[in-house]
Parts: structure tokens; C-alpha cells; sequence
């Protein structure tokens, strides 16, 4: 009971931490580097020993984690992946309008959020910001995040249309602009981002280059139902997979394999960067590692074909209100345990050769699974595990946890889930 209270409260803190991907990233580091887990830089030459604990990490918004097996350089890697982004508002270059006497920002749709779930909250700012260095071609980086209610969308009250409960079709650079501030005579309306960010950094406007900057609601997570058996937040789609694959890596034990936590960015946006699972950057880190364990090409190619994944990306719970919309003999529901992803398709990786895999490692855990299939009418989306096989030929299962309301700015999802996660890749890491 401990343990589990542990990961949940760990969890919650966690996600009120990691507000957008580079803030996920971040906190994913500070835990890794207390772990005593090494950085490694990209472009300097890598010295990787057996038992050795390390991470890399691309663009500020993908992380890869991996702890050297001592198997040697055949012996195949166990790697867990999950993504940092979701669905939210990244704020545009020059974003400052006036409007009614109020000033708001033009912004843009990253992904496919649930846009009326955006509307009235309180929301605030956060990303990354560049500034001017030595170097062109190395600017500095500084991470900003705004903790107090700084913006809002608001809904346009039903009074002005009476049929906004029978359905409201939304602009997304109309009905979704956030607003910052009343306008008076003595704002200085121009560039106001830019200055607000530079304060809050403590630099001169003129040394900021450009920036990331997305927005995220201030609520924090917490827990509800009558017996506190649901967990709701922003964002768990899918950084309580990545939360979990950390805890997993970190309480596994050394092994004849390399256990490896790869977190990518954009899958949002269909994964297709050089920090996303479209692109080779997995496939050179474990490469780099290969050789750094003696391997050639030949041994590589034999290490990946040892090598499994279990790639985590949060499912579909049965919804109690729309049960029609599931398969009709396959509803994974909230607190039944991790759901196991298949589409006739190949959408997801799963096959019946890797989900016995998984299911077996459930079974060894002591965690029940379930799967989860589209109904028949209902075309379905693709996830991080049969894009990444597009550049690495591993076995591998699709799985996540179940959820209500994905790509809500909040969304909800079992207690009892999360620690059966964490016990199932735990077991995987160890087994």
C-alpha cells in the first residue's frame, strides 16, 4: 500500500512538472541525473561500459534512457516508448491582437485537442526560449514556465447563441484565441510576449532570438471518485506512460540486456521529426551503443533481433455513456489493467506473437490485462510502435492504459492502471 501511494503521489507531482514537452523532459532528466545516470552528448564519442546507466536527449523534447546490459554485444535491448507531447495551443510569432478593448494572442492548434474542453480555464505559459550566443550556430537555451493563471478562452455566453448545446462548430483561429489582458492607455501593446518573456528570464528583450511557447492549463492533477480510484489531469495521454516506463527503468535490476526508456516528441503530429518515431535517431543511439560494446553490423542486426518493445501509448476506456461506441466483445475499462492494442490492419505492432509475450509478463507481475480492439465501423489511429518499425525490424507490442476523454485538456484515468503498469515493466525490464 505504500508502494502505491508512492507512485501515485510521485505521478501527480510528475504531471503538474511537466506541463508541455520540454518541461517533461526536463523533470524526466533531474530524476535520471539523481539517479546517477549519465548525459551523453551527441556529437562527442561515446564511452558506454557494461552496467553503465546513461541518456541522450534531442531537440529538449525527446529522451532516451538506457542502462547497459553486460550480456555483451548480441544480447538485444528491452525498450519501453512512449511520447512527450500532447494536443494543445502553441503561441504564433507576432501573436498580440486588440479586440474589444482587450489584448490576446494569436495562437495555433498543436495536434487534436478537444477544443471546447479549452474553453474558461484559467491557462498559463510555458516552453522554450533561444537567446543570442557566441555561436550562430549554438544559441543559448532557457526553459520557461509562468506558474499563475495567466490567460483564458472564454466561451461566448449561450444568450448569444441559443443553440450551443445542440452543437457548436468551432474556428480554431476564431472561437480559440486566449486573452491576457484589458488594454489601457499605458500598455505597450506591441511585442508584449516578448517583453513578458524577457522578464520573466531576467534578460534584455533584444537577446531573445525566438521561442517555443505553448499554453497548458494551471490546474493541478488530483484524484477523485468515491474511493479516490481515478486519477484526472491534463496531458496522461502519454505522459503517465512515459511516468511509468521512468519508474520501471529506475527500480529494474541489471540484466544480460540493455534496458532502454525511449520518449519521443510530435507523435501528436504523426511523429515525422528528428526527435520523432519516424526518424532514425533510436536506431543510431543503439547502434552507438553496439559499438561501444565491441559490436560490428552483424552483431548489431543479431541484437535487435533478441530485442522486444513494448511500445506505451494510452488506450480507450469503455465510456459508461457510450458503451455503443466500443467493440461489442472487447471493452477494456478503467482499473482492469493494461490494454493490449490490435487492429486487423497492422495500425498498431501487436500481433498474437507479441501479445503473448505481454501477457505472459502480466501474468508473471500479477497484473490482469486487457485488449482493445476499433469497432468494425469505426476507423482507427496508429501509434509509436508500427511507425519506429519503419526504421528498426523489432518485435514489439502496442499497450496503454485506458483513459476517458483523450486529448481532453483533461483527462481521467485509474489508479489501480498506473501501478499495474509500472509492476508489468518492471517485470519486463527484469525478465
Amino acid at each position: 500500500m505504500e508502494t502505491s501511494k508512492r507512485y501515485i503521489d510521485d505521478l501527480m507531482t510528475f504531471m503538474d512538472k511537466s506541463v508541455i514537452n520540454f518541461f517533461a523532459v526536463k523533470t524526466m532528466r533531474e530524476r535520471l541525473d539523481a539517479e546517477g545516470y549519465t548525459c551523453l552528448d551527441a556529437t562527442a564519442k561515446w564511452d558506454v561500459k557494461p552496467g553503465g546507466k546513461y541518456y541522450v536527449v534531442k531537440n529538449h523534447s525527446a529522451i532516451f534512457a538506457f542502462a547497459v546490459g553486460v550480456g555483451g554485444a548480441t544480447a538485444g535491448y528491452k525498450i519501453i516508448s512512449a511520447h512527450s507531447d500532447s494536443p494543445c495551443f502553441r503561441i504564433k510569432p507576432n501573436p498580440e491582437m486588440v479586440s474589444g478593448g482587450m489584448l490576446k494572442l494569436n495562437t495555433e492548434v498543436y495536434g487534436g485537442p478537444i477544443l471546447y474542453t479549452w474553453f474558461d480555464r484559467p491557462l498559463s505559459i510555458a516552453g522554450r526560449v533561444l537567446l543570442r550566443g557566441e555561436n550562430p550556430l549554438h544559441p543559448k537555451t532557457r526553459f520557461i514556465k509562468i506558474d499563475r493563471p495567466l490567460l483564458t478562452i472564454p466561451h461566448l455566453a449561450i444568450h448569444f447563441n441559443r443553440a450551443v448545446n445542440d452543437g457548436n462548430p468551432l474556428s480554431r483561429q476564431k472561437d480559440m484565441l486566449p486573452v491576457i489582458a484589458k488594454v489601457n492607455e499605458a500598455m505597450e501593446k506591441d511585442n508584449f510576449v516578448l517583453r513578458l518573456v524577457a522578464t520573466e528570464l531576467g534578460v534584455e528583450p533584444d537577446e531573445i532570438i525566438d521561442f517555443d511557447l505553448s499554453l497548458f492549463d494551471t490546474t493541478p492533477a488530483c484524484l477523485v471518485g468515491y474511493r479516490n480510484e481515478f486519477i484526472t489531469s491534463g496531458r496522461l495521454d502519454d505522459l503517465s506512460m512515459a511516468h511509468a516506463a521512468m519508474t520501471a527503468l529506475l527500480e529494474s535490476e541489471d540484466n544480460a540486456m540493455t534496458r532502454v526508456m525511449a520518449i519521443f516528441d510530435n507523435e501528436e503530429t504523426g511523429s515525422g521529426t528528428k526527435q520523432g518515431a519516424a526518424s532514425p535517431v533510436l536506431d543510431h543511439i543503439l547502434r552507438r551503443v553496439n559499438v561501444c560494446l565491441g559490436g560490428n553490423e552483424e552483431d548489431y542486426l543479431r541484437a535487435i533481433a533478441a530485442s522486444f518493445m513494448v511500445s506505451a501509448d494510452n488506450a480507450h476506456a469503455v465510456h459508461p455513456n457510450y458503451v455503443e461506441k466500443q467493440d461489442p466483445t472487447n471493452h477494456p475499462v478503467l482499473g482492469g489493467g493494461p490494454v493490449i492494442k490490435i487492429n486487423a490492419n497492422c495500425k498498431y505492432m501487436t500481433d498474437a506473437d507479441s501479445a503473448a509475450v505481454f501477457k505472459t509478463i502480466c501474468d508473471e507481475a500479477g497484473v490482469p490485462c486487457q485488449y482493445f480492439v476499433n469497432h468494425s465501423d469505426v476507423a482507427g489511429g496508429s501509434t509509436l510502435g508500427n511507425i519506429l518499425t519503419s526504421q528498426i525490424d523489432l518485435r514489439g507490442v502496442d499497450m496503454g492504459n485506458a483513459l476517458w476523454a483523450m486529448h481532453s485538456v483533461r483527462e481521467t484515468a485509474s489508479v489501480a492502471d498506473h501501478i499495474f503498469a509500472i509492476l508489468a515493466f518492471t517485470r519486463f525490464y527484469n525478465c
